[in-house]
């Protein structure tokens, strides 16, 4: 797209949002709630409270509702340690996943079901 074309695009949406903009504007309700937020901000700023205070006034419960989704997540239990010996040389290799260097080796020059025929149990 040339930058004429490309100009001439981004002025046409700011023409329609600039014209959404006055509409909104002259939206009634609109007008209803930002008296509502005028009157309430200085309201909370009187009596010296935020909007959490309010909130934990009004709805106690959804703090913890917000807690208790956040406190579960990465709850997965840990690996555990496997053993691998190598009859061949008797090196012994504990690993707690699949990327031990010497393990790779091991697969690539035994095989991948050799080398787990070799983990202790």
């Amino acid at each position: 797209m040339s930058k004429l074309a490309e100009y001439r695009q981004l002025e046409k949406h700011l023409a329609e949002q600039l014209q959404a903009l006055e509409t909104l504007k002259g939206d009634a309700a609109l007008k209803k709630e930002i008296e509502f937020e005028t009157k309430l901000r200085s309201l909370l700023d009187q009596y010296g409270f935020s909007l959490k205070h309010i909130i934990n006034l009004l709805d106690p419960q959804s703090t913890t509702r917000r807690q208790t989704s956040a406190a579960t997540p990465g709850t997965r239990k840990p690996r555990e340690l496997k053993t691998y010996r190598n009859p061949h040389t008797g090196e012994v290799v504990e690993t707690k996943g699949g990327n031990h260097k010497t393990l790779k080796e091991w697969k690539t020059k035994y095989g991948f079901d050799v080398v787990e025929s070799w983990l202790k149990k």
